[in-house]
């Protein structure tokens, strides 16, 4: 290998910008080389040498290693007239070639790329069939003769389980035999799709513009289960029917005539698949019946398929011998005959797609009870759904929709995101397509909602990837997102407040956590809302009737966040805001602190935690909070010195009226719920959580006895240990009644019991007796006393 050293390199890209360029004028005589000439054939003989390893003499030239100097040497040639001359050639002409490919592979890299599912090959070819009839229809609207030998137009499906074996028959159009070649014998050429290009190009044609297949590689999907497919068809316009026969792993097909009179159609197509070993489960006639009804169910000619059926009968039953001696006496009457129940079992036709798509239809003409009906039947459901919205959208994007609330939520309750529901139905021309979408069509927190969405602008063969990069897509998902909020709305504005109720218990979480993910939807959303509050605690308010009953003065949106009512209504926040007649929303739920956060206001109304700092109810009074702050501005200094890093300071409250204090969260920390709840999800692990606690704020109550009590105690010795504890244990107590939880809940009990113990010492029990005194009570019990029994004088004779 031949090594350059950078400064030669260096030295030849020099060069080549400066000493090599051909000047538009260079020469007009070559018998007589200039000073450029002679450098340049200097410079030109030791690159060659360098490439030769040195054996290379001065008259050595760069053609000998059939290189082109202009490419290799950097040379930048400029238009000039003088430029050329007589001996250049012109470039030998480029040659033309066809990529060549190995057909049978090319086909399973198209059908397996295009199709991740196997069972979607029925879909594909009823969908052809279907084309196939609506192409007949059209043409026999001016010809009426093409339909004349079968004029019924339906799809036949039979399954041969045995065999391994699923004929599908229609009678559509049919194909002469040029079309089975030009058709099934180039891959990607549609024939719908020329049959769409030629009523384009018709002037008088209507534009029937429902046709499915229009991409020439649906019928190819017969592959992923067959190793052998076998296409029988029969075209009005040829008297001739034909057979195209073609193989999994094979480059070639055959196409003959078919003279089988037993074979004969009148007229369409009859596609024979022999399927592989491991795809012959699909022959099984339930199954058939199955993915008819999951994919075809909405195609708009009857489908058929070959089923087992029975009926009840009942059949004459044979006397036992042992039972037929009886005796003579019962001759004269007559005997009944003894009959069984027996079920006869025979194959027939039947229609599979009894369903009819009722988006296609006019709203108007559509009544409630259809709209149900049909809401049982796709889904699957007992219960009527609480609303149903049925649309149309024209324009850059057309499609059709039937959207649907279900009475209850199928996943329960607390489930708030089911990531596996299969509630959005996607067709594409009446052909179902998918239901695993995930976020694509609605957000997840919408998930709940049901329905069917139509398409004529998708392909058939949508898959995952062209969903999620599709705009028509995003402009569908926008739509449908605002008309299922428009069917929410109508469910809260009804009359029957009972079914928001119900709409609310299942699904409010829904749209609390839509919330927190969708900003672009916080006007929608925010009017559904609904919580308890201080002024309803047993029916739930909106936040429109909240900002009704607000007092002229109120500014804000309160909201105090907790595990409950009781503890929400019993906090000391909401002392002085029930005075002042303030109402506040009870936020109770674990996703509420959160969604209300995510909105930040409503209706320019900011939402308040009355659980912070800074909490402003608008009856500010500075002269008196000057006093106050005089008077007990060193005792709060005096707490916080005794409290240290517990609290981030100590200050007046403003909140309080028959509490003596409280504990409050910083501006833009955690609340003691939301500090609660992160813990409860930390599995067990506090200490990355350390870093996101806020800061606390011990509040006083100025006007309370204990507070008084504590700046008297300050006042004349600050050192008194009982009024440290006292400190210590009215901490606690706020810890307690704030909504936190003490971090050693041992040693707050310890501090109860000693101070329970002075409270209640003596209170109840009568005082102890000293033993002397206990000595004495026992030796007078036991002394006895004698009695004198006098009798009576007498004194003048009486007594």
């Amino acid at each position: 290998m031949i090594r350059l050293s950078k400064r030669s390199v260096s030295t030849f890209l020099r060069s080549g910008n400066g000493s090599f360029r051909v000047a538009a004028a260079a020469s007009t005589s070559r018998s007589s080389p200039s000073a450029t000439d002679v450098k340049r054939s200097e410079t030109e003989s030791r690159w060659y040498s360098s490439l030769t390893n040195g054996q290379s003499t001065k008259s050595g030239s760069l053609a000998q290693l059939n290189m082109k100097t202009n490419w290799f040497m950097g040379y930048r040639n400029e238009s000039s007239a003088a430029a050329s001359d007589s001996s250049s050639q012109a470039p030998p002409p480029a040659e033309k070639f066809e990529y060549q490919a190995e057909v049978s592979r090319l086909m399973d890299l198209i059908v397996n790329s295009l199709y991740s599912n196997k069972e979607v090959f029925l879909r594909e070819l009823i969908s052809n069939a279907s084309d196939a009839l609506d192409k007949l229809r059209y043409l026999s609207v001016t010809n009426p003769e093409l339909s004349k030998d079968a004029p019924n137009l339906d799809i036949r499906i039979y399954a041969d389980k045995e065999n391994g074996i699923i004929t599908l028959t229609d009678s559509g159009i049919g194909m002469t035999r040029q079309e089975l070649v030009d058709c099934l014998g180039t891959i990607a050429q549609s024939g719908t799709a020329k049959f769409m290009k030629a009523l384009k190009d018709s002037k008088d044609a209507g534009g029937d513009n429902n046709l499915i297949g229009q991409f020439g590689v649906g019928f190819y999907s017969a592959f992923l289960v067959a190793d052998r497919v076998i296409v029988s068809t029969k075209s009005p316009k040829s008297d001739k029917q034909y057979v195209w026969e073609g193989e999994a792993n094979s480059s070639s097909f055959t196409i003959q005539e078919d003279t089988d009179p037993q074979s004969l159609i009148p007229r369409g197509t009859r596609i024979t698949l022999h399927l592989k070993q491991e795809a012959k489960n699909f022959a099984d006639p339930e199954r058939i019946q199955k993915l008819v009804k999951n994919y075809s169910q909405f195609v708009s000619f009857p489908i058929y398929t070959w089923q087992e059926k029975g009926y009840t009968k009942e059949v004459e039953v044979e006397d036992d011998p042992t039972e037929t001696k009886k005796d003579d006496q019962d001759d004269q009457t007559e005997k009944k005959k003894k009959t069984k129940k027996v079920v006869e079992r025979y194959w027939d036709w039947e229609l599979t797609n009894e369903t009819q798509p009722i988006w296609l239809r006019n709203p108007k003409e559509v009544t409630k009870e259809e709209y149900n009906e049909f809401y049982r039947k796709a889904f699957n459901e007992y219960l009527d759904p609480l609303a149903s919205s049925h649309f149309t959208t024209e324009g850059e994007v057309e499609f059709r929709s039937i959207l649907y609330v279900p009475p209850v939520s199928p996943t329960g309750k607390d489930d708030i995101v089911n990531q596996k529901t299969k509630n959005i139905r996607l067709y594409v021309k009446r052909v179902f397509i998918s239901d695993d979408f995930d976020g694509e069509l609605f957000p997840r927190y919408l998930s709940f909602v049901k329905g069917v969405v139509d398409s004529h602008d998708l392909p058939l063969n949508v898959s995952r990837e062209i969903l999620q990069e599709s705009r028509i897509v995003r402009i569908m998902k926008k739509r449908l997102v605002r008309k299922a909020f428009d069917m929410i709305l109508g469910i809260s504005l009804s009359e029957n407040r009972e079914d928001y109720e119900t709409f609310w218990e299942n699904f409010g979480k829904h749209l609390k956590l839509g919330c927190i993910e969708d900003r672009e939807n916080h006007k929608r959303i925010a009017p559904l809302l609904r919580f308890f509050s201080s002024q309803s605690e047993n029916d739930m308010i909106s936040l429109d009737e909240y900002v009704e009953n607000m007092k002229p003065e109120q500014k804000a949106i309160y909201f105090i966040a907790s595990d409950s009512i009781t503890s929400a209504k019993n906090a000391p926040f909401l002392e002085k805001m029930l005075e002042k007649g303030l109402e506040v929303l009870y936020l109770v739920e674990p996703i509420d602190e959160v969604a209300i956060q995510s909105l930040k206001a409503y209706k320019d109304k900011d939402f308040v935690d009355i659980s912070k700092e800074d909490l402003d109810l608008g009856d500010k009074n500075e002269e008196k909070e000057a006093a106050v702050k005089k008077e007990f501005g060193q005792t709060c200094d005096w707490i916080k010195k005794r409290l240290g890093d517990k609290v981030a300071s100590v200050q007046i409250s403003n909140r309080l009226s028959s509490s003596p204090c409280v504990l409050v969260s910083g501006k833009f920390g955690w609340s003691a719920n939301m500090e609660r709840l992160m813990k409860a999800q930390s599995a067990g692990d506090t200490t990355s959580l350390e870093f996101m606690k806020g800061r606390r704020v011990f509040e006083i109550n100025p006007d309370h006895s204990i507070i008084k009590n504590i700046n008297a105690a300050y006042n004349s010795n600050p050192n008194d240990e009982d009024a440290m504890r006292a400190i210590d244990l009215m901490y606690d107590a706020a810890l307690v009644s704030s909504g936190f939880t003490p971090e050693n809940p041992a040693e707050l009990g310890g501090k109860i019991y000693e101070m329970m113990g002075i409270a209640l010492s003596a209170k109840w029990s009568r005082p102890e007796v000293q033993p002397q005194q206990q000595q004495m009570a026992h030796s007078h019990d036991a002394e006895t006393f004698e009695a004198e029994v006098v009798e009576p004088v007498e004194v003048d004779g009486k007594k």
